[in-house]
């Protein structure tokens, strides 16, 4: 169980996802491998089922919904003065709830050198709702840059297809990289550097607030994704996605991929944010008849949504899927 949550936090530090070697096979998994190896599928069939499948976007629209929501909330609330959702995404209060990012927490009290109290208590129910839905789903659930960035990753790929531009990838481990270098930064500048830069602070701030200078620096890192490196400052660069996917390490809810009902492999990984999570449907290589995906996912559903034969599900242990 600790080589799971292990492997889990290594790969998302940037490590290559790792080849189960011939041991770690269950007999289950051997057998389903065994039969899968001389099944003839048709491929060219099961395309055509996951495309149609593909056009119902149950997840994808649940979840634009719910990051929508969550956002115009925070203008509704502050344009009609009716208090329900104050502040923004960084630090906000829900009902009198306090809501503190961990990031920006952490961010702060390494800049004033010392645990802030107030910050540390409001951060509280924010850890326990991350811990709770795991993974990455903060960056695809509410995330107001990573809206944005979806549907520019969506004319990079026409682009890339058409020919028109090529995509250009960087090794994983830069964001850790970079998570460090932000953490340094504020200890030594006692300022909040990222905090400055940051697309979902600006984001939410302007949506709140009304729009500034700040969106020049937003648009031009759109641009740099759709000409240049697909979902570059999410997969690169931003501290966020890795704190929060720290804290969801040991959430009971995943996506479960059932190894038996894979009958189609590629697609998932083709519409897959972070497609390194999904190693595992690659032929042979499963190493058990159903594991759970790592804390890097995003939890943003859209495996599900074009996986023709359920081979993908959200699940929380000990219940069963979340249709």
């Amino acid at each position: 169980m600790a080589n799971k949550y292990w492997e889990s936090v290594r790969v998302m530090l940037g490590g290559a996802p790792r080849k189960s070697q011939p041991g770690e096979y269950t007999e289950e998994a051997k057998t389903i491998h065994f039969y899968k190896k001389s099944e003839k599928l048709d491929f060219d069939a099961l395309r055509i089922e996951a495309h149609e499948h593909q056009k119902k976007g149950v997840w994808l629209r649940r979840r634009w919904i719910t990051l929508l929501v969550i956002n115009l909330l925070f203008t509704v609330s502050f344009w009609l003065d009716i208090q329900i959702l104050e502040g923004a995404l960084t630090a906000s209060r829900f009902l009198g709830f306090h809501l503190i990012d961990l990031n920006s927490a952490l961010q702060v009290m390494l800049a004033h050198k010392h645990i802030i109290v107030n910050l540390f208590i409001g951060t509280g129910t924010v850890f326990v709702l991350w811990l709770l839905v795991g993974g990455r789903t903060f960056c695809s659930w509410a995330c107001p840059y990573h809206f944005l960035a979806e549907n520019a990753e969506r004319l990079h790929v026409y682009l890339v297809q058409k020919k028109k531009i090529s995509d250009h990838t960087f090794h994983r481990g830069v964001r850790t990289v970079f998570w460090v270098l932000f953490a340094l930064m504020a200890i030594i500048t006692g300022y909040t550097v990222f905090e400055t830069i940051s697309p979902v602070g600006i984001l939410s701030r302007a949506l709140i607030y009304g729009p500034g200078l700040a969106l020049g620096w937003v648009v031009l890192l759109l641009l740099f994704e759709v000409f240049y490196s697909r979902r570059a400052w999410c997969r690169y660069v931003c501290p966020i996605g890795l704190t929060y996917g720290m804290v969801g390490v040991f959430s009971p809810l995943h996506v479960t991929y059932k190894l038996a009902n894979c009958h189609h492999e590629g697609e998932c990984k083709k519409v897959c944010e972070v497609p390194h999570v999904l190693d595992c449907v690659i032929k042979g290589r499963a190493p058990t008849a159903q594991l759970d995906i790592g804390a890097d996912c995003t939890r943003c559903g859209m495996c599900i949504d074009v996986c023709p034969s359920g081979a993908l599900t959200f699940e929380i242990k000990g219940l069963r899927r979340i249709m």
